[in-house]
């Protein structure tokens, strides 16, 4: 189902539990007995703006839409793209045209989990020069993107294994859903004319799993001393069966993927949400928000090296360089040690930016107290790095650091909260920039706080699902999976002049409710 190829079965099932059911309320006031996680009663458009703000454009996809707008810090859209589907992210090149994560809407077997299967160049005016289809019954692109400096590609992908294989590779079968689960690899694309890409560099997390349940299998260890492998019994457990006819009811509800099936449910038991690159380093990293880490590997590596444990400028091959968040998966520390849950959007401070080197994380869902509930932060991480860029770590202690080198949390905790999707990214005036995805708000806060610029996107297309009928509305209608903050002497805007559009486009009037049917 189209409108929903980026949102988790969690995301899906918390609309019936935290949508509004009091529209008088006054907008941008949050309430702990009514919490509008979806910006169902909030006003939109631009709320706040400020002197301190720092200069240049935000650029996002409308949701529901093949539309990629740029709005400058009035909150006026001065450019758009125009893709031929929906679109999930896009990054902005220096020529002005966009790389952009195409929702395909015939690709097969994948569901929940972020699927798109297409990646796409458009440029300025809009034409379309790269179209790559990289969707099968065996391999999907999904989530994210990385564009590196020669202009290949490095995408996450789900790539299917049988239920058998899982066993085989020391998976519990009690948590392995019927029909096998999608294990997470890395590509690295060569764009080659208007529809092809060469794989020229690929990573497989299927050749970096350890397991201390099946001592009969090759990769059987103690978890405790690899934490450059990763637990294969970690992550999403087997869904509870349902029947047919409830998986239809979850499906007319938007509760379920079109693609899903009785046995799939729970298969993306991983779920990369989140790739960023550092050329200097030459180093990927990752988001697992199923195990509440993040990873680093090498990319440096061969392909043949990366699927094994020798190589590349670390000599560590493919395997983990780093992680952070909850080192109980490794065995060195417990629940009280975990310090991501279910994050969003790592990436590397870039180079000329406060910060630089650090990395910064959306941390979705940290539990609140018993009194209060769940909300979001905003990490900068330290990490133990060395001159050679290798990571520090001592025997039989966790990754430092201990706790992050900057957090950001709303001055209530409760108004700042999106359980799924979302990002930040540090800006140059030492400024961060944040989606807070469900809600589809953008906001601008300084290293102490304050919130200086504030965006709530009012916008949201009329995609229909591939069957032809209406995606509703009233489904997460302004959440925005990534929104990116472009400084205004970006070289995509050279030459270009960025007048706000006229007429602006049509903002979305969220229609009522529907009554409830008396029984």
């Amino acid at each position: 189902m189209k409108a929903h190829s980026s949102f988790s079965m969690l995301a899906l099932i918390a609309v019936s539990v935290l949508s509004c059911s009091t529209p008088d309320k006054e907008a941008n006031a949050p309430d702990k007995k009514d919490r509008d996680m979806f910006g169902y009663k909030y006003a939109r458009g631009l709320t706040i703006t400020t002197e301190g703000i720092t200069n240049g454009y935000v650029m996002f996809a409308v949701p529901n839409s093949p539309f990629i707008y740029l709005i400058n810090r009035k909150g006026e859209v001065v450019h758009q793209w125009k893709g031929n589907y929906g679109v999930m992210n896009s990054y902005l090149q220096d020529d002005g045209s966009i790389i952009l994560q195409a929702d395909d809407p015939d690709y097969p077997v994948f569901g929940e989990g972020g699927p798109y299967g297409r990646i796409q160049k458009i440029n300025w005016d809009g034409k379309m020069l790269w179209d790559f289809e990289y969707a099968t019954e065996e391999y999907i692109v999904h989530h994210d993107i990385a564009v590196l400096p020669s202009g290949n590609i490095l995408a996450i992908a789900y790539e299917a294994k049988s239920f058998e294989e899982a066993i085989a590779k020391g998976r519990k079968p009690e948590s392995t859903v019927a029909d096998g689960p999608w294990l997470e690899k890395i590509i690295e694309i060569e764009p080659q004319g208007k529809h092809h890409g060469k794989i020229v560099w690929e990573w497989h997390l299927w050749d970096h799993l350890i397991q201390d349940h099946d001592p009969t299998k090759a990769n059987y260890g103690v978890v405790k001393d690899h934490p450059e492998l990763l637990d294969f019994n970690l992550g999403l457990k087997a869904e509870p069966v349902i029947s047919e006819d409830s998986l239809d009811i979850l499906k007319e509800k938007g509760w379920a993927e079109r693609n899903t099936t009785v046995g799939n449910r729970g298969s993306g038991i991983f779920h990369f949400n989140a790739i960023n690159y550092h050329a200097d380093l030459d180093q990927i990293v990752v988001s697992s928000p199923e195990v509440g880490e993040i990873l680093i590997i090498d990319h440096s590596t061969t392909t043949e090296e990366a699927a094994g444990h020798k190589g590349g400028k670390s000599g560590k091959g493919g395997d983990f360089l780093y992680r952070w968040g909850n080192p109980g998966n490794y065995h060195r520390g417990d629940s009280t040690n975990r310090q991501l849950f279910y994050q969003h959007d790592v990436r590397w401070i870039e180079k000329g930016k406060p910060g630089e080197g650090r990395l910064t994380v959306y941390n979705n869902n940290i539990e609140g107290r018993k009194d209060s509930l769940n909300y979001s932060a905003i990490y900068e991480i330290q990490t133990p790095i060395n001159e050679n860029g290798n990571y520090l770590i001592e025997n039989d202690k966790a990754f430092s650091p201990e706790r992050p080198f900057w957090i950001y949390v709303a001055p209530d905790t409760l108004s700042f909260y999106s359980s799924f999707i979302s990002g930040a990214h540090r800006m140059i005036s030492g400024n961060t920039f944040i989606n807070e995805g469900a809600r589809g708000r953008f906001f601008e806060v300084t290293p102490e706080g304050k919130t200086v610029w504030e965006y709530l996107n009012p916008y949201h297309g009329d995609i229909h699902k591939p069957n032809g009928d209406p995606v509703n509305p009233r489904d997460m209608p302004y959440s925005t999976f990534r929104s990116t903050y472009i400084a205004a002497d970006h070289p995509a805007f050279i030459g270009k002049e960025l007048k706000p559009l006229d007429p602006q486009p049509n903002v979305f009037k969220l229609p009522p409710p529907e009554e409830k049917k008396k029984m």
